[in-house]
């Protein structure tokens, strides 16, 4: 692949966008960009895990509609890198939430790792580990 690096900065300008989406209820950029065959696997932020491309997706449609419009997200990238077909990035998501039944917004900071495989012609993601930043642990 010819700039892998350079094509992954550029898709990560859209994985802010699929992030954004994620958290205003809409799951459908995210499925868009997820691996749709094995392996693939979530670990998420209330401590479980998921494995398997249909249950990763499931498990991502159904977390979405935890959420509403009007919140926000921004990923906070450390770094990344990207070979012919794996890349990587790792950071934070800094999001403020809007939750059904909750009346005011929620921040979350979360730590990310996620991990995509280049195939038919695009980035998917494959692995996605999220869990919550201890206050205490910032900086």
């Amino acid at each position: 692949m010819k700039n892998a690096a350079e094509q992954f900065e550029k898709f990560m300008k859209e994985r802010q966008k699929v992030a954004q989406a994620y958290v205003s209820g809409d799951s459908s950029p995210l499925a868009r960009i997820s691996a749709h065959r094995s392996p693939a696997s979530f670990f998420g932020p209330g401590g479980g895990y998921t494995q398997g491309a249909d249950k990763v997706l499931s498990t991502n449609e159904h977390g979405a509609t935890q959420f509403e419009s009007g919140s926000t997200s921004d990923l906070e990238i450390f770094h990344m890198e990207a070979s012919d077909s794996i890349a990587y990035w790792v950071g934070l998501q800094h999001a403020k939430v809007r939750m059904h039944g909750k009346k005011e917004a929620i921040a979350m900071d979360l730590r990310v790792t996620e991990i995509f495989r280049f195939e038919e012609d695009a980035w998917k993601l494959i692995h996605r580990h999220a869990d919550m930043l201890a206050a205490e642990k910032r900086g």
